[in-house]
């Protein structure tokens, strides 16, 4: 199992203004080689503090990679609804070209119902404008003089600059949330599989759904499955709880304030499963999402078992993706908990690996 950070703002400015946030987050980051950290991760979103601070995560993530030699770059995901794939392509060539060869580039369909509305596209075009943006965008990395005639999008004899530093482009995931077909078409095209935490036997299903069609459709492996937690480890389990607490409930109090469409009655064809997913993520606790495994929080030997639980209950887990400053977490809080962890959670399962 790897393991590596994410970076979700998740503050407004009178919680915490962006340019400490930014600096506190590359901080977080230099210390990724030494620690054993794999990756680094941040997403695309916009206008309300869930995710606001990050508009571009091309932007940050061009930082990150002069404080890491090693760990991969991954966008945890843009947003082909909002974004030109001339202008997305060319971003990502530059990306890694910067890295010397470590991006990667993790796509999302967008969910929250305020950035659709202002940036004046229906939710019911966004699985189209998904498949055409991430279709066009990995044409242009992979061939030159490419010409496209989309619904969406069209252009004639265009050869992406700069071209990608790896061959024929970067490894690409897809973020699914709640969709079936999400699960089914990263397996079948060979992108890895970004997911937020769900109940277990949901996530067994899901996972398995994405590795029978990765097999049936002829890629060696099974798959990248990438899960996102939020962390936070201790020697006091007290102290752990008291200092994640109303961190994490900050974090889930800006989710609902930006999904409340999906609860006040919204619907849309391309989103079936949302309103009762934004339910389902509303009614939890502090307490039951440590039970269900969703959070790492507690003791060194808490969250061992913790992640040991999760791993076999959805069988198998590849890369955890954990946020570790989250919400208004002071930086030092978040260093101590990355040390800690490095030292005393990630060696129990890298030796299982190996062993395996």
């Amino acid at each position: 199992m790897e393991f590596g950070i994410q970076f979700f703002p998740d503050v407004n400015p009178d919680e915490k203004p962006a340019d400490q946030y930014w600096q506190e987050s590359l901080f977080l980051t230099g210390l990724l080689d030494e620690l054993g950290y794999t990756h680094v991760r941040t997403v695309e979103h916009y206008f309300k503090s869930y995710g606001g601070y990050s508009p571009n995560p091309i932007v940050f993530l061009s930082a990150a990679a002069q404080r890491t030699r090693k760990a991969r770059l991954i966008t945890g995901a843009v947003l082909p609804i909002f974004n030109h794939p001339l202008k997305l392509a060319g971003e990502i060539g530059m990306l890694d070209a910067i890295s010397g060869g470590r991006a990667e580039i993790g796509f999302a369909r967008a969910f929250l119902p305020h950035e659709f509305a202002r940036f004046g596209r229906p939710l019911d075009e966004s699985r189209a404008r998904f498949d055409e943006g991430l279709n066009q965008v990995k044409q242009l990395l992979e061939r030159e003089d490419v010409s496209s005639e989309g619904k969406f999008h069209s252009y004639k004899n265009v050869t992406s600059l700069p071209r990608p530093t790896q061959k024929p482009r970067p490894p690409f995931w897809v973020a699914a949330s709640s969709s079936d077909e999400s699960f089914i078409y990263a397996g079948k095209n060979g992108y890895g599989i970004m997911i937020v935490p769900r109940a277990a036997d949901q996530m067994k299903k899901w996972i398995a759904s994405y590795r029978q069609s990765w097999r049936e459709a002829g890629h060696p492996g099974q798959g990248s499955v990438m899960i996102a937690f939020h962390m936070y480890t201790s020697n006091d389990r007290e102290e752990a709880y008291e200092t994640a607490r109303p961190r994490l409930d900050g974090y889930f109090h800006s989710l609902v304030e930006a999904t409340q469409e999906w609860t006040e009655g919204l619907q849309s064809k391309d989103y079936p499963n949302h309103p009762k997913m934004m339910q389902f993520l509303k009614s939890g606790t502090f307490e039951s999402r440590i039970q269900q495994g969703a959070t790492w929080i507690g003791t060194p030997a808490d969250v061992r078992e913790i992640v040991t639980r999760y791993d076999q209950a959805v069988g198998g887990l590849d890369i955890a993706s954990l946020q570790v400053n989250f919400s208004t977490m002071p930086v030092d809080a978040a260093e101590r908990s990355m040390r800690l962890f490095a030292r005393e959670v990630m060696p129990h399962f890298q030796k299982r690996a190996s062993a395996a």
